[in-house]
């Protein structure tokens, strides 16, 4: 069974969304797409994309009609074989190319099925409600956090508050010449006290 990674953009202050629920402090710091070749690595490793619907629907928005020229990930972004965990929507198109796997019941038994099914690493992008219960059900293995140089004061956090300590391990951080910071810690399955 492959990896279960959970990546978020977050604002220095440890945000993923603002007050409003969000993200155009993504937009304001230059550096998001400064790491491109380091997501390409990753995405090379990667199997599947997991997305909840809040998400896929920013995703599907605008990474189908991307120019790859501009935008390096969105080649990958756009033939890796996409799930959506969602109980409302009935199809979930991805652009006029193909479109990605609605995945219904329960969020954690529903990715923990993918995890049988797909052969290497799953990532989930943003997602924060996805994210918070596989957090809070210790199904992450990897968490990576894309730490903006920018402070927004208030928002939604990256985890769930009522998560309870959990041990992470950090296996690596890179930094980029605009600020951009990007974490990677090797998460502890709920119930163990240090990361696997």
């Amino acid at each position: 069974m492959g990896k279960l990674i959970v990546e978020q953009i977050i604002s220095a202050d440890g945000y993923a969304a603002d007050r409003d629920g969000g993200i155009g402090f993504f937009v304001n710091a230059r550096s998001v797409n400064e790491a491109d070749q380091e997501q390409l690595r990753l995405l090379q490793s990667v199997d599947a994309i997991v997305l909840g619907r809040t998400t896929y629907r920013l995703f599907a928005d605008y990474w189908p009609e991307a120019d790859p020229a501009e935008e390096p990930v969105a080649a990958p972004l756009n033939t890796i074989p996409k799930y959506v965990v969602s109980n409302t929507l009935d199809s979930a198109p991805w652009g006029s190319r193909s479109a990605a796997t609605v995945v219904r019941g329960d969020a954690v038994a529903s990715v923990r099925a993918l995890r049988e099914c797909v052969a290497g690493d799953l990532i989930v992008w943003g997602s924060l409600t996805l994210a918070d219960a596989l957090l809070r059900a210790g199904e992450v293995d990897v968490l990576r956090l894309r730490l903006l140089p920018v402070l927004i004061g208030a928002g939604r956090s990256f985890a769930p508050a009522d998560l309870g300590p959990r041990a992470l391990a950090l296996s690596s951080v890179r930094s980029y010449p605009q600020g951009l910071v990007v974490l990677e810690y090797r998460c502890a399955r709920a119930g163990d006290r240090t990361p696997g």
